[in-house]
């Protein structure tokens, strides 16, 4: 798993802390983290994706996700490499295999707040 320093507001640190949010279902975690200038490309709905434009627009989107306690995430790793990261991770809805979906966030942190997300998930199984 992350294994990396976490000094406060490195990469490290703020992809910690964002993945916190979503592991405890706890939205408010999110809103020191994300910058003004900050840009979502989201995997859904559609393969080209949905592009959210600033801090409000996407700070709202993964406070949603967050606080959805029907699904259950898992961090599978992280890698941090300077100022990006890679979260991989898998999101549950319920107890069937098919319940099960597979992802990808690769972030990018700069000054301390989160500047850029990217979105790729693996679809459920049928």
């Amino acid at each position: 798993m992350d294994t990396h320093e976490h000094t406060p507001g490195s990469t490290a640190d703020i992809l910690h802390r964002f993945n916190q949010a979503f592991l405890r279902h706890d939205p408010a975690l999110l809103v020191e983290l994300i910058a003004s200038d900050c840009v979502v490309e989201r995997s859904q709905p559609t393969a080209d994706g949905t592009h959210l434009v600033g801090g409000a627009a996407c700070l709202a989107s993964w406070r949603a996700i967050a606080a959805n306690r029907k699904g259950v995430f898992t961090l599978e790793d992280v890698v941090v490499m300077g100022e990006r990261g890679l979260i991989f991770w898998e999101y549950r809805t319920g107890p069937r295999p098919g319940d099960v979906s597979r992802g990808l966030n690769v972030m990018t942190v700069r000054d301390g707040r989160i500047v850029e997300g990217r979105g790729y998930v693996k679809a459920k199984a049928t």
